[in-house]
């Protein structure tokens, strides 16, 4: 069984890598691979039904949660965008040099990802960098530096990266030590990379010009094009008030999980019902023709769901793999076979690039005990980096290069050609600079 749960896994992986070759959009064979990995262990699994069946719908109440949170994010976002929110940044970016704008874009998604959380993040400055970036090249690259950018970010912040809040409620780590142990390790891992994409940024013919010099040239849909010609209309008053309450609405998500504990998606839903809610009485007066395409219920149709069902295809048949307990094992023969607790850490933040890192530090955190490893122990500050970081060598590696993937249409094998070596370097840089301090 565990054979075939493996070939099929890799069988799909490779459909999904050439996805722009096959002319096979990715979210099929994501969603194949997801149940026929799960027909094959209710099958040949050798349990019950009933207990195949609970573990299931646990796994798929975490990845409903994990998918009604990009969705809820992406309205916020689409929202904001329809309402010409984000040029309240993109009017306060003034620089036109492109290494400028590198390390604003790089630094402000470093620290913003800190605060949210990876995916919001890249969600809300890919919108960005849409309306700012008219070469679609460059703007490849600026995306691609935002997800490891997020990924880093997101690594020495409690509620930056669902592993690190993992560790973070387990037990396992403290927000002060996470930071004083993470900060410096975590920007190295995105300086480098930065110092890498940077001439060949530059070497780009058609160079860069900002939003507010000239509008992307790539065509709309019919929808964005109404959206557009709405914004328009849009008092600078409502404009800010969508932007402001947006951005409140994000961040107040984490924090609304640190006064209740309960899960982020609770937090963002009912933080788009009030914006919905706020929305609904800016445009009560409007004209019909004005306001339809400014309404949540419009943005929601804009929303790239193949790209979310491609989530849940792959977080499912991961489940499968976790529930089968092949990634137990595999964690169990590294700490056999390898034994050295960094490299240990490495190999998992590299496998983080090929399968969900969620399961791969809950069999960390089982695997190794607090009373060997107690709190802020080395062992759990690598795991947090590794993982949190590790991801962005593969695109589909992390929630941020998904999200980035399915809003900027990035091929698999682009950005495995172009950054995976440039984010491995990154990653590897910053576990030095972690191993050289502590």
């Amino acid at each position: 069984m565990e054979t075939a749960l493996i070939v099929v896994f890799i069988l799909g992986y490779l459909t999904i890598a050439l996805e722009h070759p096959l002319d096979i959009n990715k979210a099929s064979p994501a969603l194949i691979i997801g149940g026929a990995c799960w027909a094959i262990y209710a099958l040949f699994g050798g349990k019950e039904p009933h207990v195949i069946e609970h573990q299931l719908l646990e796994h798929f109440g975490e990845i409903a949660s994990i998918l009604f949170f990009l969705m809820s994010a992406m309205t916020i976002v689409e929202l904001i965008d329809a309402h010409q929110g984000f040029s309240v940044v993109t009017e306060r970016i003034k620089t036109s040099n492109i290494t400028s704008l590198l390390w604003i874009i790089s630094l402000l998604t470093f620290f913003l990802s800190a605060v949210l959380d990876n995916l919001t993040t890249t969600i809300v400055m890919t919108s960005i960098l849409r309306k700012m970036i008219k070469n679609r090249e460059a703007r490849l690259y600026f995306v691609s530096l935002v997800v490891i950018a997020a990924n880093a970010g997101g690594a020495w912040s409690p509620i930056g990266d669902v592993t690190t809040t993992m560790l973070w409620i387990g037990g396992q780590v403290t927000t002060k030590q996470l930071i004083i142990h993470l900060l410096i390790p975590s920007l190295v891992c995105l300086v480098v990379p930065v110092l890498f994409i940077t001439p060949i940024i530059k070497r780009i013919p058609l160079g860069i010009q900002l939003a507010a010099q000239q509008l992307t040239s790539e065509q709309t849909s019919e929808t964005e094009e109404i959206a557009h010609h709405s914004l328009y209309e849009v008092p600078v008053k409502k404009r800010r008030i969508v932007f402001i309450t947006g951005i409140a609405a994000l961040v107040f998500v984490p924090v609304i999980k640190t006064l209740t504990h309960l899960p982020p998606f609770i937090a963002i839903l009912m933080n788009l019902g009030v914006m919905w809610f706020i929305n609904e009485l800016l445009h009560r007066s409007e004209e019909r023709h004005i306001k339809d395409p400014l309404t949540v219920v419009n943005i929601i149709r804009r929303i790239d769901t193949p790209s979310v069902l491609f989530f849940a295809g792959i977080l499912l048949a991961v489940a499968c793999l976790q529930s089968a307990g092949i990634l137990t094992q595999l964690a169990k023969y590294l700490d056999e076979t390898v034994g050295n607790i960094t490299v240990v850490s490495f190999i998992l933040g590299l496998l983080s690039a090929v399968v969900d890192n969620v399961p791969l530090v809950a069999a960390a955190m089982g695997m190794y005990s607090l009373q060997t490893y107690p709190v802020d122990s080395a062992l759990w500050q690598l795991v947090a980096y590794c993982a949190g970081t590790g991801g962005s060598c593969l695109i589909i590696g992390s929630a941020a290069g998904v999200a980035a993937m399915g809003m900027e249409k990035i091929e698999f094998f682009w950005y495995a050609k172009r950054i995976a070596w440039i984010a491995f370097v990154g990653y590897v840089g910053g576990l030095a600079s972690f191993l050289v301090i502590f």
